[in-house]
């Protein structure tokens, strides 16, 4: 393992606690930009949403309805009733995202994918660059403000669903924390993002952020902090 990469791990409370648990469930609120570009009308009620940890699976409830929720995995997005009648479901999701752009309209479904596919992805950060197959190497560090980040670029097999195949984590060069995340959407385009990570708590002895905000990146890499593209508040965190 690359030797940051294991005081990254410990920083955010260490693969063998890790390693123990199988879920983790919060309360999740969010917004931003991004949606209305898609047609989405996003609201800002609370959702809670369960996230296995080694594996892609992802539920959110409420989703569409009251009594409604989202299953997530890369194979099959689902609608569901909380009693388990299917209201809809798309096998092979990702394939319904062929020549979309940034702009381009997406269905409930295509918009319950990004949420199980995006949430998956920070919920397990930092662990997931320790999967097999992710390949990770320390490039330059970056400067923000008085503090310096340093940066692991992961290279994702095609048998883990996320962003993009190539992404960048850069983390703070003392206390070892995620403070901003790089990648492109490529379910909407391939635009690139960065994503700043904020408020961090410690839940079952794993350190992690609640506050994230996503902006689209500018032509210097750096993001374009006016408008937040997604934003997202997480409480209530549980391992399990």
């Amino acid at each position: 393992m690359n030797a940051f990469l294991a005081d990254v791990l410990d920083a955010h409370g260490g693969a063998e606690r890790w390693a123990g648990y199988r879920q983790v469930e919060a309360t999740i609120v969010s917004g931003g930009g991004f949606f209305s570009l898609k047609g989405i009308v996003q609201d800002d009620s609370p959702r809670r949403m369960t996230v296995a940890l080694h594996e892609e699976h992802v539920v959110l409830e409420p989703f569409g309805a009251a009594d409604q929720r989202s299953v997530f995995t890369p194979e099959r997005i689902a609608v569901e009733k909380t009693d388990g009648t299917v209201v809809g479901q798309r096998l092979a999701p990702k394939d319904s995202f062929a020549g979309h752009q940034m702009n381009t309209p997406w269905d409930p479904l295509q918009r319950a994918y990004f949420n199980g596919e995006a949430l998956w992805t920070y919920f397990t950060t930092p662990f997931l660059l320790a999967l097999p197959g992710v390949e990770v190497e320390e490039i330059d560090p970056i400067q923000a403000d008085e503090e310096t980040w340093r940066v692991l670029r992961a290279r994702f097999p095609a048998s883990i669903e996320t962003h993009s195949a190539v992404q960048e984590f850069a983390f703070d060069g003392e206390d070892h924390l995620l403070r901003r995340h790089d990648y492109r959407v490529n379910i909407a385009g391939g635009f690139p993002a960065a994503q700043l990570t904020t408020d961090y708590v410690e839940a079952g002895g794993i350190r992690l952020p609640t506050t994230r905000r996503a902006y689209v990146r500018g032509p210097d890499a750096e993001p374009v902090t006016e408008l937040a593209m997604i934003w997202i508040k997480l409480s209530e965190i549980e391992f399990s």
